[in-house]
């Protein structure tokens, strides 16, 4: 990297003349390093305010700058002792990779970074500390307007006091705050600037503002919508990990003028974030903001909301509301799916991916192949008979549902620890990854084919090119009333499992809603056809000529022999010679000990690839129609 350079020199570089060549060469990459909000003594509160307002801001200014190209890096993510930005930059500075050859500039104070890009940005968007909701407001005008968020804060050693009140003076052009200081949202009278009466919450008024500024006039791109918490993180920030006020994941939604919410999807109970407001206000707002986005989209396209309910943090046990942690995640798929919009689960744990502005501009291949099995292949390596029957020999056949890859961020952060194992490559695995992802991590995606080993193949994470409940998209669809959204559906999941050769999805997470009917597997065979994993079915079903088998057991223990123990102990009650097992976040070593106990208690059982296990199981369905029938337990 070379700190040598000033923006305004290179830029006065790419002017000149091409008799030098200067005309074919690429600006430098902007580089800020933000662990310092990582590693600050969060009791000081400016030290608090600084780890949320210096990743907000640079989060909207990396969406602002990198909309149009890859301009603006940082390094922020950490996992262990891993630098995932540091990882990903590394692995693509080598020769003949993406970014070899491109120069740098490491800024290392935030004001000069906002200098030297202050002519790409409009300005200001300021928002105000005592109403919450007001800071993803603030993201949602910020990709609008092409303005940065500050929060309001008189403390001479913010942003506000360096960028707006001194130094730099840059000009607000939005206020979520009287400039005064006084809040703007009250939850009186009628809502600011508009004809609507108050809902009586301040967080939901300031909502339903944005809604019929921005949404309604058609200025934001409802195609893109984004569930991270909002400043309340900042009375809250111990209660998960220090990168989990997940602002860094802002800027690929600022980039696509997309919309910010952090609403409740419990219509029971007061959200826990504000108990005097009037049960159920969240639940409305969110549907109104998810069905203002279904009309705008014409009821054609989905919506791609990035981000998960923030459950450490709200609106369940764990802030004093009644809910548990997953009936939460699944009352809030269930709701986002009666509206056409699904999620990229950046659930906590591992929620935070920085950098997917930048990474979106990342060179995609028009088709990644994966081999298929057929009868004949199936017939050599003796799995079938000479007459076509499947050769059990007394068999039990397994395979792995390795998972959860359904979230950007977890794939993004989990690659160097897992995928790049020693281990990988000698078992089979079948892993399970959201095609869906390769709109923020496309080059995670292609890394992960470029180097997979023979023995690694690729199928759906649940449900398809997104998380949404599936049985939600059939007519009739409780919550919104809507027509049926199964066309849409396919249409969106086509072009994906295209380019990824993907023909399984490896679990539907079906939760609280109807399970998929005739129409629901219909939609699915169209770019399923190779097989589904739902939840609510029959033990077995061939449906035309897809193969179903329903979910069956999570094996998670930490322990290869518990696990072990417990599948052995799952197969001997079940009466069928196909089992699927789900693992979340397991290490290839993991498996490798885990098949090696089995084969020690019982040599049987026998984990297969993903082709050949879901071939067998359609070509086993076809010889037993009451199996195809979904007749048998």
């Amino acid at each position: 990297m070379k700190h040598v350079y000033t923006r305004f020199a290179v830029l006065l570089l790419l002017k000149l003349p091409c008799i030098t060549g200067f005309a074919q060469v690429k600006r430098p990459i902007g580089v800020f390093d933000l662990r310092y909000t990582l590693t600050s003594d969060m009791k000081v509160p400016q030290n608090l305010n600084t780890a949320w307002e210096d990743v907000h801001l640079i989060a909207t200014l990396q969406g602002i700058v990198n909309r149009k190209s890859p301009e603006l890096y940082i390094k922020f993510v950490e996992n262990g002792p891993v630098n995932i930005d540091q990882y990903w930059w590394n692995l693509y500075r080598q020769k003949g990779k993406w970014l070899y050859g491109r120069d740098t500039i490491v800024y290392t104070n935030i004001l000069a970074l906002v200098n030297a890009y202050k002519n790409e940005i409009s300005g200001v968007v300021v928002y105000d500390p005592n109403v919450a909701s007001t800071s993803n407001v603030a993201s949602s005008i910020s990709g609008i307007e092409n303005l940065i968020a500050i929060r309001y804060d008189k403390d001479p050693s913010s942003l506000y006091s360096r960028l707006v009140v001194g130094g730099t003076k840059l000009s607000v052009k939005s206020w979520l705050v009287n400039p005064d200081g006084s809040s703007r949202f009250k939850g009186t009278g009628n809502i600011p600037g508009t004809e609507r009466r108050s809902t009586g919450s301040p967080k939901n008024d300031a909502y339903l503002w944005f809604l019929e500024k921005y949404i309604k006039t058609g200025k934001c791109n409802t195609k893109y919508g984004a569930y991270y918490i909002d400043q309340e993180w900042l009375k809250m920030s111990e209660f998960a990990g220090r990168n989990h006020h997940t602002l860094s994941n802002h800027d690929f939604f600022v980039s696509k003028r997309g919309f910010f919410f952090d609403l409740s999807p419990w219509g029971d109970e007061a959200a826990t974030d504000e108990l005097s407001q009037k049960i159920g206000t969240d639940l409305s707002t969110l549907k109104e903001l998810l069905l203002a986005a279904y009309k705008q989209n014409k009821g054609d396209a989905f919506a791609y909301l990035g981000g998960f309910p923030p459950w450490a943090f709200k609106y369940t046990k764990h802030a004093g509301g009644s809910h548990d942690d997953v009936p939460t995640e699944w009352e809030y798929s269930r709701i986002i799916s009666a509206y056409n919009a699904f999620k990229d689960a950046d659930a906590i744990g591992y929620g935070a991916l920085a950098n997917a502005s930048f990474w979106q501009h990342f060179p995609l291949k028009e088709k990644y192949e994966q081999k298929w099995v057929s009868a004949g292949d199936l017939k050599k390596t003796g799995y079938l008979r000479a007459d076509g029957s499947v050769n059990f020999n007394g068999r039990d056949f397994i395979i792995f549902y390795v998972g959860d890859y359904d979230a950007s961020s977890w794939v993004s952060q989990m690659t160097p620890s897992i995928w790049d194992s020693k281990e990988r490559g000698k078992l089979p695995l079948m892993w399970s990854i959201s095609p869906v992802l390769e709109e923020r991590i496309p080059m995670a995606m292609a890394y992960l084919r470029e180097s997979a080993s023979a023995k690694d193949y690729f199928v759906a994470a649940d449900n398809g090119a997104g998380y949404l409940m599936p049985g939600m998209l059939q007519s009739p669809r409780p919550i919104s009333g809507l027509p049926d959204g199964l066309d849409a559906w396919v249409k969106h999941n086509i072009p994906y499992y295209k380019r990824w050769d993907i023909t399984i999805s490896g679990f539907i997470i079906d939760g609280l809603a109807p399970a998929l009917n005739s129409k629901g597997l219909d939609a699915y065979a169209k770019f399923s056809p190779n097989g589904i994993v739902p939840q609510n079915t029959p033990l077995t079903l061939l449906h035309g000529n897809m193969p179903v088998l329903r979910a069956d057991a999570d094996i998670n223990q930490g322990n290869p022999i518990e696990a072990a123990n417990a599948i052995i102990e799952r197969i001997d009650k079940r009466n069928l010679h196909f089992h699927w097992f789900r693992n979340i976040l397991k290490d290839p070593g993991w498996y490798v000990k885990v098949v090696e106990e089995l084969q020690k208690k019982n040599p049987k059982i026998e984990l297969l690839d993903a082709p050949t296990f879901f071939q067998l199981y359609r070509i086993w369905l076809k010889q037993n129609p009451e199996a195809a029938a979904g007749k048998i337990n």
